[in-house]
């Protein structure tokens, strides 16, 4: 077996590997007499067949995988002698598409190779992490909007005609063609109108009621409606009001807090006060983090695959083309090209990809079988029902793809971590809105 290298120039690569007919023959003897014991064949006994008849059979299909697997043991033979890194799956071409048996296989082998990451003096990255409390006004405004939401409203009865926002006290019977069905009947049902939560029209019909009317309101159920056989028909419903209810929002005290599940209002501001503190330190290190990765960009300095680029710049493009046009759902449009913008941020994604990967290795980052459960269990949660049916696509062959789409993000953030941990980071407390503004400026970049 013969590798000679055929380019050399950046990070790009190329081998010519020759495997000789020789080398060939012997991969394909040793396969058949592997087999030969197992082997049966009419007028033989088991393990008798003799190996001229056996190559006569088998010796062309075997020839086929011992082709394949000598160029591939002379890849892998190959990258651990030079210790290259392809960045991407080697191209390769058999150079002569002739062949016959009895000759030499002949590849090409081509690659980009991924570059050597500089070390990084993280001492040297210097930050700065904004700190804000949350101090009585802003906790202030989080009851307030707990005291307004519908879980929180208390609802008062009222002489005066249903308006939106009301909540009407109602029994009714629903009919399609004269004849009641089955879940279109409920007593003492509290509707809250303009909530939407009955089919289109039924709200808007009990506008402007008063409490003790009777009405009939005529509905269409949408022709998508999940139950099929009520899907695009026209349903009567007959409704009795029975109360007409203004919402009234509540008091903030320690009924308000129970109604949430605090033991007191104290208990309720504390609580607000962790969730809010712990919103603002999420929103902190995100600034902080993109600080950290535009230091790393600017300093750090290295030739980057092109391939990896061109790949991203065309993800890139084709991913915003689709946000500015949303109504294309497949892949049935003109062809997309990236611009310079689009190659710009690949480039950045790519070396800061490749340089988070170098320094996590170095530092022996990893996520733990622990962490992805955690994760997975987090998104199946998403599912509701189907958690099982979710987890045996994660964990099967054709999950391999999603379980990196989870891992990656983890993986950075440990890094981004430690990285954190070493650079010269100072804390400066900021206002609550000097901090949106600076979470604002990311969203616009």
């Amino acid at each position: 077996m013969q590798v000679k290298e055929t380019l050399n120039e950046g990070l790009k690569r190329g081998y010519q590997i020759t495997v000789t007919a020789a080398e060939l023959d012997a991969t394909v003897e040793g396969k058949l007499k592997e087999a030969q014991p197992e082997v049966e064949m009419k007028g033989f006994r088991k393990g008798k067949v003799p190996m001229a008849l056996l190559r006569k059979q088998f010796g062309q299909r075997l020839m086929g995988e011992a082709m394949q697997e000598s160029i591939d043991n002379a890849m892998k033979e190959h990258l651990e002698t030079t210790g290259d890194r392809p960045a991407g799956q080697p191209a390769m071409k058999m150079t002569n598409e002739d062949w016959k048996e009895g000759d030499d296989v002949v590849v090409d082998v081509d690659y980009e190779n991924l570059p050597p990451v500089p070390e990084t003096d993280f001492k040297k990255i210097k930050l700065e992490r904004m700190v804000v409390k949350a101090d009585d006004a802003a906790v202030d405004e989080a009851l307030s909007n707990l005291a307004e939401s519908p879980q929180a409203v208390n609802y008062e009865a009222k002489k005066t005609q249903a308006k939106k926002d009301d909540q009407v006290l109602i029994d009714f019977v629903g009919k399609i063609d004269g004849e009641a069905f089955e879940g279109g009947s409920a007593e003492d049902y509290p509707l809250v109108l303009g909530s939407n939560s009955f089919i289109p029209g039924f709200e808007d019909g009990l506008m402007k009621v008063k409490a003790g009317e009777e009405k009939d309101v005529t509905v269409s159920f949408p022709a998508d409606y999940q139950a099929e056989h009520l899907a695009g028909k026209e349903a009567v419903f007959s409704v009795t009001v029975k109360e007409v209810r203004a919402p009234k929002a509540p008091k903030i005290d320690d009924d308000l807090a129970k109604k949430f599940g605090a033991e007191d209002l104290a208990a309720l501001k504390a609580q607000i006060t962790e969730r809010l503190e712990a919103e603002y330190t999420g929103a902190s290190r995100a600034v902080a983090k993109r600080a950290l990765l535009d230091a790393l960009d600017k300093q750090a300095k290295f030739d980057l695959p092109e391939s990896l680029v061109t790949a991203e710049a065309n993800q890139i493009a084709h991913q915003l083309w689709h946000e500015e046009n949303p109504d294309v759902q497949g892949h049935d449009h003109p062809e997309i090209e990236p611009t310079k913008e689009h190659t710009k941020l690949a480039e950045r994604r790519v070396k800061l990809g490749l340089l988070l990967a170098d320094i996590g290795e170095k530092a022996e980052v990893k996520v733990s079988d622990q962490e992805m459960t955690q994760a997975i269990m987090n998104q199946a949660r998403q599912y509701p029902g189907q958690e099982r049916e979710f987890f045996e696509f994660v964990q099967g062959a054709q999950g391999a793809q999603f379980r990196q789409q989870l891992q990656a993000p983890m993986f950075e953030d440990k890094v981004v971590d430690h990285i954190f941990e070493q650079a010269s980071v100072t804390e400066k407390e900021v206002s609550k809105e000097d901090l949106q503004k600076a979470v604002e400026a990311l969203e616009d970049e």
